[in-house]
């Protein structure tokens, strides 16, 4: 009788790249990256590579860049992308509807990694996993060199929630859909929680990717949204996205770019709820009326990243209802991967648009 082989647990499948990949290294700041080549990648049971058609330059990769917030170096920055499938660990992937993940999809991916199992996991918190791995945030090195979004692969990992995508949709809508887009889901499913959405006041702080998004999911769930922000040319873009006025105090307050906080929770109507979701970066603590909440009935809650259902949903909203918005205008512009040091900075610069895309050159 013959032998059966069979691979120990915890195989990695070695899969060379030719050409080789490469990323974008950040070394710390005030350098500039540095342009590393990953010739292959050893790709754990139910690991998937994949090639990135765009991505895009999310607000947090500014401000770490401008040494606003900490990070580990070195580091491959970024976890806004579309791409698509060209290799898998053994096992294989499942997507988030419950598919196996195939050789030729055209996917989005969670920022977070997950283990499944811990009592945050099981509690319904995965973006909050005892043991988190985030895309563009970790050290390069542990988990390979393709660990961010800003190279021509990314190595998604175990743990990461995939979404299928459609092929009709443009990249310039799809890639910031894993930060920006799944998040505002979140934020307004977290209000919708406690206040029916069909007929509500909403309010919303910010008119940066985020904030336009939400107030777009917030509309098409039947709530009369205004957005406020210092920027008229951000205001301007609030009308495309289904932003007019309220005319009363609002049932709902996202606070969307970080710097409002006291305005909103101040500004929300008796009964209400306010969604904190752009305090993502250090800042200065906010005092507290807790009588005045206490008084108002109000709920102040906070939303950070999504889970793997809330993302299929934000993809399912770009697919459908969403087109209806300028979502494929957000990229205001289109470089090269190789030009990331001036891409950030036009990022940063007075009147950017909401994002930057990064393609990789062929």
């Amino acid at each position: 009788m013959g032998t059966l082989l069979v691979r120990p647990p915890g195989h990695r499948r070695d899969v060379a790249l030719r050409p080789a990949a490469t990323a974008m290294v950040w070394i710390g700041e005030g350098h500039p990256h540095e342009t590393i080549a990953v010739p292959g990648v050893a790709l754990g049971e139910n690991d998937v590579l994949v090639a990135v058609e765009m991505s895009t330059i999310c607000g947090s990769d500014v401000h770490t860049v401008q040494g606003r917030r900490s990070a580990p170096v070195p580091l491959v920055l970024g976890h806004e992308s579309v791409g698509r499938v060209i290799a898998m660990g053994d096992a294989g992937a499942v997507a988030v509807d419950g598919t196996p993940v195939r050789i030729g999809d055209r996917v989005v991916w969670s920022v977070t990694i997950s283990c499944g199992t811990c009592d945050r996991c099981t509690r319904g918190l995965p973006q909050k996993c005892r043991t988190l791995g985030k895309y563009g945030h970790d050290r390069i090195g542990v988990h390979g060199d393709l660990s961010g979004a800003f190279g021509t692969h990314v190595q998604v990992r175990a743990g990461t929630a995939i979404v299928r995508v459609p092929e009709s949709l443009p990249a310039s809508v799809l890639a910031p859909a894993s930060c920006a887009t799944a998040t505002a889901w979140a934020a307004v499913a977290r209000a919708a929680r406690d206040h029916d959405l069909e007929g509500a006041a909403v309010r919303i702080h910010g008119a940066g990717l985020v904030g336009l998004s939400a107030a777009a999911i917030a509309v098409e769930h039947g709530a009369t949204v205004e957005v406020l922000d210092p920027a008229p040319a951000r205001i301007a873009l609030a009308a495309g996205f289904g932003a007019s006025r309220i005319d009363r105090d609002p049932d709902i307050v996202i606070e969307a770019s970080g710097h409002a906080v006291s305005d909103a929770v101040a500004g929300v109507g008796t009964g209400g709820t306010v969604v904190l979701v752009g305090s993502v970066f250090p800042a200065e603590p906010v005092p507290l009326d807790a009588e005045s909440i206490v008084r108002r009935l109000v709920t102040v809650t906070g939303v950070h990243n999504y889970t793997g259902a809330e993302l299929a949903e934000a993809v399912g909203f770009l697919a459908g209802r969403g087109r209806a918005y300028p979502f494929a205008d957000a990229v205001g512009e289109v470089r090269q991967l190789a030009a990331i040091d001036e891409a950030i900075a036009a990022a940063s610069a007075p009147g950017a648009p909401l994002r930057i895309g990064l393609v990789p050159g062929r």
